[in-house]
């Protein structure tokens, strides 16, 4: 998913400010020619030690989560929903008024996946659709992490922005990657870092019409333009309000995910495969070699336990909802050269104040494709301010506030209809809360820890999002939705933010520990319990 922030070099500056000067002109913002992890324009899962993968340039992202589990073979590389896109006011803005855009630049559904070029890069394969793949961690085989992501309309466009369009949806499939060998110590080699985005990077294609990616996936020849910006004559576009049927399944050549659209008929696919591009890269950590091996990318676990994870991930998850929030704030008026706010942050009529340094990565509205409104992506540093912690959630006021995400729970088995037997809701703020991100929280000890990120101010945010249900009745699924509650909608909103339970602790490989392993609180999760919405 999965926004990563930092603060942009002067070359990378520069670029973007030219670009995003233009109005409405569709342009990639790059690194070394590829998106990257550590920018806030590409989201990207979080990692649980960014020090030793971005150094002080990384500053996190926030996650809430709905998580899903079973024992049942199949259930970690084989599922369906059903998913209804949200929609969005009237295009004008005004005094309360927000966007999904403003909420959450992507949502997604993810899985673990096989990577023996990923972390820990101690075994030399990594076995498909096999729980023999939960292991001691530095006897892990290599894991990436794949997200389904969908993007919503209005806001500047791919990658400066998180839109694909003024008005249409679209999704792509994105499989991350972290270079880096956690026992050693060691990285990647710079060279290579800087050819394809940084230690952590990403395999990126849009889901299209003839199944068929646009330009190269893979990070090393991955192509800003015609792999990066969304081609109407060839990607799913989808319109706000469709409901679609989200399937991913594994093939004998990698994953499959198909989006078919109910409502205009359409359908969009991607496979995870060498034939469409897709790539490793080759851990060289030493000298300057960067090598893409063509692979096809599999499913890494047969269940989806709670034994099943990404062991570098600061999530605990493999089979999941998230919604990537934290990533807009409003700015008054922006300076193209530093990509920064020079005006005021907040919205305007409400809660507007002076910008301060975290206000970066910043459009004028006239970079908007429909909404034009001024706002920047990079907006957490430490301080966690914007829409995505105002009560601008879906809340049945659609005159101001969209409609929500609304979506099954998964169900796996030959005939998709097997449900997931357990389900909790998990958040990440104590990573992103943490003291070496110049935070308040311990991830050794959980001190300092809170559910609810403070704002700028160091006061808790006035409004989180939460997960709830409608409940099922009259032979109707029960669905879930985040934001706020929605009359007519919600049944039940499991005590809203204290559904994210208490802190989790997890165990987590030292890097350059030889092996060592280390406690840590990256994340608040709900104890597992039966799946109340299937």
């Amino acid at each position: 998913m999965r926004l990563k922030l930092s603060l942009m070099g002067a070359a990378a500056a520069v670029v973007c400010a030219l670009l995003g000067a233009l109005a409405g002109t569709a342009a990639a913002t790059v690194y070394g020619g590829k998106p990257t992890c550590v920018q806030s324009r590409l989201l990207c899962q979080e990692v649980s030690d960014p020090n030793s993968a971005f150094g002080s340039t990384y500053v996190g992202h926030d996650e809430p989560s709905n998580l899903f589990y079973s024992n049942q073979p199949g259930s970690g590389n084989r599922m369906r929903y059903v998913l209804t896109l949200p929609k969005d006011p009237p295009p004008t803005p005004i005094t309360g008024r927000s966007y999904n855009f403003m909420l959450h630049p992507a949502f997604w559904f993810g899985m673990a996946m096989c990577d023996s070029q990923s972390y820990p890069e101690q075994l030399p394969s990594c076995t498909p659709d096999s729980d023999t793949n939960i292991a001691p961690l530095e006897r892990h085989a290599g894991t990436a992490f794949m997200e389904l992501q969908f993007y919503p309309p209005g806001w500047v466009q791919q990658f400066n922005g998180s839109s694909c369009d003024a008005t249409s949806w679209c999704a792509a499939l994105n499989i991350d990657s972290l270079a880096q060998d956690p026992i050693k110590g060691t990285n990647l080699n710079l060279g290579c870092q800087g050819k394809i985005g940084g230690v952590e990077y990403v395999n990126f294609a849009y889901l299209t019409r003839s199944g068929k990616p646009q330009g190269p996936p893979d990070p090393l020849n991955f192509d800003p333009v015609e792999s990066g910006m969304p081609d109407p004559a060839k990607a799913l576009f989808m319109r706000s309000g469709d409901k679609l049927v989200v399937t991913l399944h594994d093939t004998a050549h990698g994953l499959e995910t198909t989006v078919q659209d109910l409502t205009t008929h359409q359908t969009g696919s991607m496979t995870t495969s060498a034939a469409n591009g897709f790539a490793q890269i080759k851990y060289a950590p030493h000298g300057d070699e960067c090598t893409a091996l063509p692979y096809d990318f599999h499913p890494m676990y047969s269940s989806a336990s709670p034994k099943t994870r990404v062991p570098w991930a600061a999530h605990s998850y493999n089979i999941a909802f998230a919604d990537e929030i934290g990533h807009f704030d409003w700015c008054s008026s922006v300076d193209v050269l530093s990509v920064s706010c020079k005006g005021l942050e907040g919205q305007p009529g409400i809660d507007q104040e002076p910008a301060d340094a975290d206000d970066q990565d910043c459009f004028p509205d006239s970079a908007a494709t429909l909404v034009k409104v001024g706002g920047c992506a990079g907006t957490n540093a430490p301080g966690f301010d914007g829409a995505s912690y105002q009560a601008d959630w879906p809340d049945g006021n659609t005159s101001l506030h969209p409609t929500p995400i609304v979506f099954t729970s998964p169900r796996t088995g030959s005939g998709y209809n097997v449900n997931y037997s357990q389900s909790a809701f998990e958040t990440d703020t104590p990573r992103i809360e943490g003291d070496d991100l110049g935070g308040s929280c311990s991830r050794f000890t959980g001190i300092g820890c809170t559910l609810l990120p403070p704002t700028d101010e160091g006061k808790a945010v006035s409004f989180y999002p939460f997960f709830s249900s409608t409940g099922s009745s009259g032979g109707s699924r029960c669905q879930w939705l985040i934001g706020n509650d929605v009359p007519g909608l919600t049944a039940n909103d499991y005590g809203k933010t204290n559904q994210y339970g208490a802190l989790l602790s997890q165990n987590y490989l030292i890097f350059g520990g030889h092996g060592a392993t280390r406690i840590r609180y990256n994340d608040y999760r709900s104890t597992p319990s039966d799946n109340p919405c299937t």
